[in-house]
């Protein structure tokens, strides 16, 4: 339980401190850390005795001699979960160096809960990451739904529970230092875990600056809590690290087939959501599922649409100016204060955009029919342009 880079580390530094050499042993009791790395790989016979007994012994000279690889001084035992895992033994006459012993003991004992305890944390990591991406990539073809949900049982995870899920990006603003987003890794994922704290929450980094969640959708939660969340923890990411965050959201689900999609929709959220104009930073896949059809539509499709709809406004110098004052008119219910009010501009100034839409179109607004296929083709125009890289 206790490895040998951490002994010898233990073992080397109180060494130091004491003046007195200090070894430890495993549950085989060799000595694996020794202020002395002369002693390092020998067995120790005194330790046996010392982890039967779970008792301190000590030996002066006489008696060390009779105990191979053992000198005068004392042994103590390491004791972790009720067990001896090794001991802890320090060089000298036993009277000068038992009043280190006890000290020397709770200190080793309490490293050694330390390193559990993070080994442990780092397995339970892995293991959540490893069932994040499973499902990330499920293929009923390949793996039975049944396999995923009895490994998430043995973590702890019901995936019968309703869930949602939520992937989360964090960059480094352009005016801000470079930043490898590597090494910040933890903190990112600890003010997330806070956030969504529930037992059975399942949160796991996916790649650097990228984090999954299937957060446990309470029966009387409303799936708007969830965009709450995110913006708590996208306003503590910016605060605690200075860097910048953005959420996609899916959709609930119940089973294995569905945590898939969901968590499919809610990273084509976060994809899709950054094509938007003045768009907001958590982006719910059932805001965009117009946006998904279209991306999902062949490039020839979309350019007819595009040349057909639009071609006059197009040729305009403004012409981004009025595909967001389209794309603002339909998300804002055709109501002229609504859509003044998400362009930040005066309602005049919406209604001569809107005239002069319509003296190049030779379309009136007003037609639903008209303002479906313009929508439709601004909409393809963003992610067109967004996706080549463009403005």
């Amino acid at each position: 339980m206790l490895s040998p880079s951490l002994a010898q580390e233990i073992a080397g530094d109180t060494s130091a401190v004491i003046g007195y050499n200090v070894l430890i042993t495993d549950a085989d009791a060799m000595v694996i850390g020794s202020g002395d790395r002369s002693r390092v790989g020998s067995f120790h016979e005194a330790s046996v005795e010392v982890m039967r007994t779970k008792e301190a012994a000590t030996h002066n000279a006489s008696q060390a001699q009779l105990l191979r690889g053992v000198r005068p001084g004392v042994t103590l035992p390491l004791v972790a979960g009720g067990q001896a895992v090794g001991t802890v033994g320090i060089t000298g006459t036993p009277a000068q160096v038992r009043r280190f012993g006890l000290l020397v003991k709770r200190q080793t004992e309490i490293l050694l809960r330390e390193s559990v305890m993070l080994r442990s944390r780092l397995l339970a990591e892995r293991a959540a990451e490893k069932l994040l991406t499973d499902l990330a990539s499920y293929d009923p073809q390949v793996i039975e739904a049944d396999s995923l949900v009895f490994r998430a049982a043995d973590l702890g995870f019901d995936l019968r529970l309703r869930r949602i899920a939520v992937a989360l990006e964090v960059t480094a603003p352009p005016s801000a230092p470079r930043r490898d987003l590597a090494l910040v890794r933890s903190e990112i994922l600890r003010t997330v875990r806070e956030v969504f704290a529930d037992p059975q929450d399942i949160v796991a980094a996916t790649a650097p600056g990228r984090v999954g969640v299937l957060h446990r959708l309470a029966s009387r939660r409303p799936v708007d809590s969830v965009t709450l969340d995110c913006r708590r923890i996208i306003d503590a990411i910016a605060a605690q690290d200075g860097l910048a965050a953005r959420a996609g959201i899916g959709e609930p689900a119940t089973t294995v087939d569905g945590l898939h999609d969901s968590y499919q929709d809610a990273c084509e959220a976060l994809r899709l959501g950054a094509r938007r104009p003045h768009g907001p930073l958590v982006h719910l896949i059932g805001e965009l599922r117009v946006h998904q059809l279209l991306s999902a539509v062949g490039h020839p499709a979309r350019t007819r649409l595009l040349d057909s709809a639009t071609a006059p406004l197009r040729d305009q110098p403004d012409w981004p100016t009025l595909r967001d004052t389209i794309t603002a008119w339909c998300e804002s219910g055709y109501n002229l204060v609504r859509t003044a009010a998400a362009l930040h501009i005066h309602r005049n100034t919406v209604v001569y955009r809107m005239n002069k839409i319509e003296q190049l179109t030779g379309r009136s607004l007003r037609d639903h029919h008209t303002t479906l296929a313009l929508y439709l083709a601004c909409l393809t125009d963003h992610l067109t342009t967004r996706s080549s890289g463009e403005a």
